[in-house]
């Protein structure tokens, strides 16, 4: 059996290029028409790529990953869809627990009564109130918070009372910022810290503090005045 002999001869080849110039490419050797239309064929694919597939291959990726959204999206709304009934339990029980909750704060009327009571917490232990000063009142989105700074004095257990008697109020109250110290002296205690109370915003408060927050917004983000200004 003949074997195949795939030996080539390169100076055969480089042979051939040699007096290629003022020459037609038509009566060039065979090897360097071959290595033309390669060199055409890949500076026309080179051409095509850049001006054209690339803008197509591109958008077509871009096309890909936005149908992979829109699937995720689809999954995601389906299971609300599926879900309806119970996300409609847990929206009535979320707005229980919040109006159970807005019960807890009292209005702006009923604040006067309420510091009354956390007087009155105090006095019914035998505790006697250097300081009850109530602050500032800071206004949040949805409800107001009153800090009050208050400093009293008496025995451990009678100073434990009054802060259980506080978490036990009908009304939410906290105690911040707790500091107990000793008077050596007397042998009792002095309790300072800043009691803080809630109260909901009626809905005027609810109207001006978004229109505060509209005209802050507008203050931030001034828009450019209209129109332009005529010649005379």
């Amino acid at each position: 059996m003949a074997k195949l002999n795939l030996k080539i001869d390169f100076s055969q080849v480089a042979q051939q290029f040699r007096g290629l110039q003022g020459r037609h490419p038509g009566l060039w050797p065979a090897v360097p028409r071959g290595a033309l239309l390669v060199a055409a064929f890949a500076a026309v694919m080179g051409l095509a790529y850049g001006g054209y597939w690339r803008g197509q291959l591109e958008e077509l990726e871009a096309g890909e990953q936005r149908e992979v959204q829109l699937k995720n999206q689809y999954i995601d709304k389906l299971k609300q869809a599926v879900n309806l009934d119970t996300l409609r339990k847990q929206k009535q029980q979320v707005s229980l627990y919040v109006h159970q909750l807005e019960k807890q704060l009292p209005s702006k009327a009923e604040m006067d009564a309420l510091l009354s009571d956390i007087n009155q917490a105090g006095v019914s232990r035998g505790l006697q109130f250097e300081l009850f000063k109530p602050g500032q009142v800071v206004v949040k989105e949805f409800y107001a918070e009153l800090p009050i700074s208050i400093k009293l004095g008496g025995a451990y257990h009678d100073l434990g009372a009054f802060a259980s008697d506080i978490s036990n109020l009908a009304r939410i109250v906290t105690l911040n910022n707790v500091n107990l110290q000793a008077n050596e002296k007397s042998g009792q205690l002095t309790l300072e810290a800043v009691a803080k109370t809630f109260r909901y915003l009626d809905k005027e408060e609810i109207d001006q503090g978004r229109r505060d927050a509209i005209k802050a917004n507008k203050a931030k983000n001034p828009s450019a005045a209209g129109g332009e200004v005529g010649k005379k």
